[in-house]
C-alpha cells in the first residue's frame, strides 16, 4: 500500500466563517452610531479587521500558493485597519456637512 507524499489540503475550521460574520456584524458601525463612533480609531480599525477576516474566510483557499482576489482584498482591509490604529487616516466627515467646493472655471 503506497501513501501519497502530498500534504493534505486543509480548509478553514468549521464554523469559522459563521463566527467571523457574527463578529463583523457586532463591530460594524451602523447608521445610528456613525456620528458618535466615527472618530474612534480602535473601533474603525476593528471594523476593518473583522471585515478582512470575513473576506478571507469566505473567498480564499488557505492552501493556494497564489493569493486569491479575496485574499488581496483582505490584505487591503487589514492595511486600512492598521492605518486607523496608527492614526494615519481620519474620517472626512459627512458629505452633507462638508463645505461645497468651488465649481471649476468655465472654458471660454
Amino acid at each position: 500500500m503506497s501513501k501519497s507524499l502530498a500534504k493534505p489540503q486543509r480548509s478553514w475550521p468549521e464554523s469559522a466563517l459563521e463566527q467571523a460574520v457574527a463578529l463583523q456584524r457586532l463591530l460594524a458601525i451602523g447608521d445610528r452610531d456613525w456620528h458618535a463612533l466615527k472618530a474612534q480609531r480602535s473601533r474603525r480599525g476593528a471594523e476593518q479587521l473583522a471585515a478582512a477576516l470575513v473576506l478571507l474566510l469566505s473567498g480564499d483557499d488557505p492552501g493556494a500558493p497564489q493569493p486569491s482576489p479575496a485574499r488581496q482584498e483582505a490584505i487591503a482591509l487589514v492595511e486600512h485597519g492598521l492605518s486607523w490604529l496608527r492614526a494615519e487616516v481620519s474620517d472626512p466627515g459627512c458629505p452633507s456637512h462638508r463645505p461645497a467646493t468651488a465649481a471649476p472655471p468655465a472654458d471660454g
